[in-house]
Formats: C-alpha cells, structure tokens, sequence
C-alpha cells in the first residue's frame, strides 16, 4: 500500500513499505494532497532501531482497521528522525511543549504544516492510562471537522509559546562562563542519584557529555566533588546491564534506576561519546577498570559497528526474533546449560551476574556486575572463561537487525571518540581507524564546500559540518598532518557562512524550509550542532590568533540554559570549562622519535581545558599554520612551545620543564 516509499533509501521507512497505511515521504504532495482533501495530517517519526516504534507498527500500522481510518481521515507522513533531523527537530520542540516527546513522535498538522496535537506510542486498545490510537485519531477527527476554530486557536497558542521559550533562551545565560558552570555544577549536584549513580531516576539515561563536562571541571579546578560524581556514575554504568559484558559497547538507556535492565539497543553517538568519558576517566583517576571498559568500547566500536568501507553504522536493534533484548538475556537454565558443561560453577556466576534462577524468570536477565567490590569495574577472577563460554553460546542466536545508513555527524562523533581516546590512552591504531573514517567522509564534500549527511550526497546539517570539521581539527592535533586543519579550517568557514544567526548562534538547517527554522540548543542523543561549532570555534582561535573566532564562540554561549539543566547541555558546559581556564597554545615541533613523543605525551596525556595542543614536524607544515609559524626545533632537539594568544614563552626541551610551564 505504501508504494510511495519504495524509492526510500531509508531503512526505517522501508520497514513500513508493506503496511497497508498510505505512507507519504515528506514531500511537497504531501501537503498539496491534505489541503486538496481539507484533512489534517498524522506525521510519524520514528527510526529503524527503535523498540516502541515497532511495537505501534506491529499494533496499528499494519492493522487493516486502523489503516482505513488514517487512510480515510488523514494524510498520513513517515519521516526517519536519522535521515531527517531537521524535521525531527522542529516538531520534537512543537511536542514537548504540547506536553509530549520522544520516539515514535506522532503529531497532527495543519496542510499548512502547523502542529496542533502530539503524543508518542498510543496502544491499539486502551491501557494504562494511554487511550487507544483510534479513539485519538476519531477525537482528532471530530476537532478537526467540528471545532476548527479550537484547532486554528491551539496552532496560535503554541507558535506564540515556541517564540516566548526561544525569547527567554536568548537571554538565559546571563552571567560570565564561570558563574553559569557554577550554577550547572550546583544543579548536577541536586540532580545526582547518590546510591545508585548517574543523574534522575528512571528511565536512565547515561549522558555521557554530562560526566565528560564533570571530568573537564574536575582538570580545571580540581573539584574532587566533580570527579567523584563522574566516577560514581561510570562505575555503576560499567557494572550494570546498560553495559554489555560480552561484546562490549553500551546500550541506550535502562528502564529502571538500578541500571539492572537496559532497553537493549545500542547506537553510534552513545558509544562515541561515552569512549572518551571512561577514557578521560581513567586517565584523571588512574583506573585501569575504567581504561579496560574504553577499550572494550572502542573494539566494540571498530568491530560491531565498523562497516567494510571503514565507517560507522548507526544502530543496532532491541530486538532480536521480535523479542526485545532476546539476543542478550539469560534465564538460569540458559546458564546452567552453558556453564556446567566448561566445568564453570553455575550457581556461582548466576549470583555473581545478576541472572535471576527462580521459576518466574523465564523472560531472562540482563547480565550484571553484581556483589562485592563495587567501587571498580573489574569482573571477578576467573571472568574470562565465562565470558568465553556465554559469548560463544549467545553467537548462535539470532542477532538483532542493523540500521547501516552511515551519517556524517555520527561519523565525525565516532572519529573524534577514537582520536581523543586513542591519545589519551595511547593507542595509535585508534587513531588510525578515525582518520580513514574521515578520509572516506570528505569523499561527500562537495564542489561548494559543503557536506552531505548521508549516502545520498544533499548538503547536510550544522552538526553534520560541525562535527566533521571538529573531528579534521582533532585529527590535526593528534597527527600534525596539515591536510586536516586545511580542510577542518574551510567547513569550519562554510559552515559559519551558511548556517550563523546573525543573534548568535547556528541554525540546524541553511535555509527555513518548516513552519520554524530550526536551531537546536541541547545537547541530548547528540550534541547540538552550535555546542558543537562553538568548540571548532575556540580550536580555530586558538590556532590561528584570530579572535573573531573567539567572538563567534562568545556570542553563541550568551544565549545558554546551561546553567540549569546540566543534563541538557554537557558540550556546552565543557566550553564554559574552556572559557574559564587561562588560554593556552602548546606547539611542540620535532622530528618524530622518542625525543618528541615524551613531550607529547605530557603535553596531551590529560585533558586541559582552554589549551590547544599540536605535535608537528615543521618541515612538514611550512608555515601554513599561524600557532607553528616560526616554531623550530632547538639545538637539533625537539621543542615545546607554551604561548598565550600566539605569544610563546622560551622554548624548552625538557619534559621537567614543559611540566613545570603546564603546571
């Protein structure tokens, strides 16, 4: 029936191509065709990874019933958030201030596009407390047909409260960067689950830019308060069911406040983003457990995830032969069944993993770290043949579904996950890895110097320019190749030119193609494009010595929330960091050797908020880069260079004395 979306590249709208639901595309027809028939149109977001969004197809979408009635009363619209998240954007805003939100989105729309009515999954029949999807579609109906005034009157009513939130965001960040940190710092501290880690209660969320922005805190003020409540969380998060012990990697949530059951689907940005915490983490607490779960991360990331073309899926599914988290439960039996026969202790490890053995647990557990030692991350002696045996055993079922569109901001998170992970922990192939993802990335610019988002080759996002020209800018930092600052400097410059507010900030799209042009504020899934140019942004500025970069940066961090919703906003926050820390430039030039790398070690071996550091033979840069312009090597050795705004002090030679300068 939905022969409209046979043309889709889309996973997740070929997943509906067989419902008998008259599915558009988004498309101008769309909206020709509803006004042509004077009905309102039911629009659904949703994504091919996503568990609720399954089961309202499974119940509605591919009823006959319910499909006469879209079909009879609506101009119906499905749109994949991942390939559109422009449109995302705007009506995700429209939902949650109509008290709704999330996945799968279901929204009603004027012809005209306008949003009136929203809600996320509706069940076909009526339960706990949600009315069944027919009776919203007949009330909608009713409103529609009968009382368009009322409808014409919530359409006003929300665009004047959309302009009213975006008004007070403008001038919510009063204060200096440091007074905002402060404020979001104290907040963190109210919102914190101080048993059990992490922030809230359930659903769970790990929000791993939150704790990367505690970690940065704790490097620049020495906040013991702001590393022990990254580090709670992280520990909880290692040992729980969010993280899977076997494959590694990370799921997107938990259902409950324990961290025991995750909803089992893993995702791209989460596993980028949370590589770099635990990275961080170990580094600035010197935690091996923790170091050991970035590197099961990071395999996961380059194993799993990776695709033969060396980029990056998007997702894998929940569920797995239509039940969720099939692939990665265990009842006792399953694991008496496969324990025994290694000659491992059954009871034992079912304790030790969490693995409830009682009659009533036939759906199966998630597995956990559970017990003593709960202050580190470190599985129990003996934990490799276990983890041998169940891996092995689990490899025969069937494995969830893979979305395997590769996204440019996904992408450029995962490059800079593994660059900044691979140098802090010293691990080169990481590197490596990021910088043939990039390479294959910047085989989408095109001839205008912009980006595409996807396969497809349309001009893509402000995420999708910022993260890329970001991770070109971490590449540079990490290699001294100058090919990455050219092309990170130039999308950077495109990306400014073509998407800058001219009140501060970046707009998600170049153009207002919606009811509303969207310009997304919060750092959620993934980072909001503007956190995200703010910090190419304070790299560019300090590189080259230009402060109208620093200008852009200033104007856009004055229109933040950040400092109360910390959860909201932990890229933002960290730029806050940024801006509060002196400023620094650190080139150490050099012939590679061991000579050099002792420098570089140091000189990267933790995070510095406010400090830009490169690591370059000068033969190589030649001057193009203004922070190495006249950088030499001193005596025939290699040297640091410790600069603010472009003015260096001596050079030294010497890791003893780079400490003392960094000190």
């Amino acid at each position: 029936m939905a022969a409209r979306l046979a043309g889709s590249t889309s996973a997740y709208l070929l997943q509906h191509l067989d419902d008998p639901v008259d599915w558009y595309p988004w498309t101008a027809d769309a909206f020709a065709d509803a006004a042509r028939r004077d009905v309102p149109v039911f629009l659904s977001i949703g994504y091919s990874t996503c568990h609720w969004c399954h089961v309202m197809a499974a119940e509605s979408f591919e009823d006959a019933e319910t499909a006469a009635v879209l079909n009879a009363s609506f101009v119906s619209i499905k749109v994949d958030r991942e390939e559109r998240p422009d449109i995302d954007a705007v009506y995700q805003d429209a939902a949650r201030a109509l008290g709704a939100g999330g996945w799968p989105m279901s929204i009603f729309l004027t012809p005209d596009g306008e949003p009136f009515y929203a809600g996320s999954y509706w069940p076909k029949a009526a339960a706990a407390g949600r009315p069944s999807f027919c009776g919203v579609l007949d009330g909608v109906s009713r409103a529609w047909n009968g009382r368009r005034g009322a409808v014409h009157a919530s359409v006003q009513s929300l665009a004047a409260e959309l302009a009213l939130a975006d008004r007070e965001r403008s001038v919510g960040g009063s204060g200096d960067a440091e007074t905002v940190a402060e404020r979001a710092f104290a907040a963190a501290r109210r919102l914190r689950d101080g048993e059990r880690g992490g922030f809230g209660t359930a659903p769970k969320f790990p929000h791993p830019m939150t704790i990367e922005w505690l970690l940065h805190r704790h490097a620049r003020t020495g906040d013991p308060e702001a590393l022990e409540i990254a580090l709670h969380a992280l520990t909880a998060m290692a040992r729980g069911g969010i993280h899977d012990l076997l494959d590694g990697g990370f799921a997107r949530y938990c259902t409950d406040a324990d961290w025991r059951m995750p909803h089992f689907e893993k995702m791209l940005p989460d596993n980028a983003l949370l590589l770099v915490a635990y990275a961080t983490a170990a580094v600035l607490a010197d935690r091996e457990d923790l170091a050991a779960v970035a590197r099961s991360t990071a395999e996961f990331l380059l194993g799993g995830f990776r695709t033969g073309e060396g980029m990056y899926r998007c997702a894998f599914d929940a569920d797995s032969d239509g039940v969720e988290g099939g692939y990665y439960r265990w009842t006792g039996r399953e694991l008496t069944q496969t324990l025994i026969p290694a000659g491992l202790d059954a009871g034992h490890w079912a304790r030790v993993l969490g693995v409830d053995t009682g009659p009533a647990a036939e759906k199966g557990s998630a597995l956990v770290l559970s017990g003593a030692g709960d202050d580190r991350a470190t599985p129990p002696p003996g934990w490799d043949a276990v983890r041998a045996a169940l891996a092995g055993q689990r490899s025969q079922r069937t494995a969830p579904r893979t979305d395997d569109a590769v996204l440019t901001d996904a992408n450029a998170l995962a490059v800079r996950g593994l660059v900044r992970a691979g140098l802090l922990l010293d691990e080169p192939a990481w590197i490596a890895a990021g910088a043939a993802c990039a390479r294959r990335l910047h085989e989408r610019v095109r001839s205008d110097g912009r980006i595409g988002h996807g396969a497809g080759g349309d001009s893509g996002f402000l995420l999708d320019h910022a993260a890329m020209a970001l991770a070109d800018l971490e590449l540079f930092q990490a290699t001294g190749d100058p090919i990455w600052f050219t092309r990170g400097a130039a999308l950077a410059s495109v990306t400014d030119e073509r998407f800058r507010d001219e009140g501060g900030g970046w707009y998600d799209t170049e153009v207002q193609e919606l009811f509303a042009r969207p310009k997304t504020r919060t750092d959620d899934i993934v980072p909001a494009g503007t956190s995200v140019m703010i910090e190419v942004c304070l790299l560019l500025g300090g590189l080259t010595g230009d402060l109208e970069w620093r200008r852009r940066a200033d104007e856009a961090v004055a229109g933040s929330r950040a400092g109360a919703q910390p959860t909201r906003h932990g890229w933002l926050l960290r730029q806050l960091e940024w801006l509060s820390a002196p400023q620094r430039e650190v080139a150490i030039v050099g012939r590679p050797g061991p000579a050099r790398e002792l420098l570089a070690r140091i000189a990267r071996g933790r995070p510095r908020p406010g400090t830009v550091t490169v690591v370059a033979d000068p033969s190589r840069v030649a001057g193009a880069i203004p922070l190495l312009a006249g950088r030499t090597e001193v005596e025939g050795a290699p040297a640091a260079y410790v600069c603010r705004s472009l003015t260096c002090r001596r050079p030294v030679t010497t890791g003893e004395a780079l400490r003392a300068l960094l000190a």
